[in-house]
């Protein structure tokens, strides 16, 4: 089936890094529509919807979740090209106003990069080996593998009623490391070390660990106190954080749900339940 030209509306990061990673692989992009500056090496277009829309085969949706229903409607109100498929990259969004573009017989779905697209200029890098999370008709599934495939990406359905849990998840592991980094900065300060190296020291930590995680499983490169059934060494961070009750409400809930890895691991069940005891939890 057809796919292209695509036109990518919405100029943001998570547009244009799509619209250059499409591009990197050859797919034919008709244009870039964005609400403020145009132009630039993106070719971006701002106020009306411009004449290359008419020809496009896929517009695909960048926009913010609370502009999904606006940029449909702007969408319907312009010439489409009869049977053009119409995707959102939203993970948690589900706009009302898809029944109406399927009215007016388009076919319409999901097509969601499970990577963070922070840098425009690292997309195509990013988006090879991901998953695109996807729902929708049957042919726009059918497009959003295309798609994916063009991108050296995987795709994965997201279950019906469950784009919350799905979100949820993706928010967990591509948000919450920077969370994690910052937090442990943190309190390296806190233990009297200077700004530069703990940014310096977290950071060259997190690097090696999510490097360990590329190389097996989550439970088997599990390391530390936790998996180590160390009870007397968690119970001394638990005091040591006292002083930081968000860093120790991080540390605990974190634990709790190391203590699964740790059992998957191999730990004894006895040396878990003092770990637990230890936690406070």
């Amino acid at each position: 089936m057809r796919y292209e030209p695509i036109f990518v509306m919405g100029a943001g990061r998570a547009g244009v890094g799509l619209a250059r990673a499409f591009r990197a692989a050859g797919v034919e992009v008709a244009g870039v529509h964005g609400r403020h500056e145009a132009g630039g090496p993106d070719g971006v277009s701002v106020g009306a919807l411009p004449a290359s829309l008419a020809r496009s085969i896929v517009i695909l949706i960048t926009v913010r979740d609370s502009q999904l229903d606006e940029a449909l409607r702007e969408l319907l109100a312009a010439k489409l090209a009869p049977g053009a498929v119409v995707l959102h990259a939203s993970g948690s969004a589900e706009p009302g106003m898809l029944e109406e573009v399927r009215r007016a017989g388009h076919p319409a779905g999901t097509f969601h990069p499970l990577v963070p697209l922070a840098d425009p200029s690292r997309a195509a890098e990013a988006l090879a080996g991901a998953y695109i999370g996807m729902d929708g008709d049957s042919e726009a599934k059918e497009v959003s593998r295309a798609l994916a495939g063009r991108l050296g990406a995987r795709t994965m359905e997201i279950p019906a009623g469950e784009k919350a849990r799905y979100h949820a998840a993706a928010v967990i592991v591509s948000n919450f490391p920077a969370v994690l980094l910052r937090l442990g900065e943190r309190v390296l300060r806190e233990a009297g070390i200077s700004r530069g190296e703990a940014a310096g020291a977290a950071r060259a930590l997190l690097r090696v660990a999510a490097g360990n995680i590329e190389s097996g499983d989550a439970a088997r490169v599990l390391t530390g106190p936790i998996v180590r059934g160390d009870a007397v060494t968690v119970r001394s961070h638990v005091r040591a954080l006292a002083s930081d009750p968000e860093a120790l409400a991080v540390y605990r809930a974190l634990s709790v749900a190391a203590l699964e890895l740790a059992r998957e691991s191999g730990t004894a069940s006895s040396q878990l339940d003092e770990v637990r005891a230890a936690l406070g939890c």
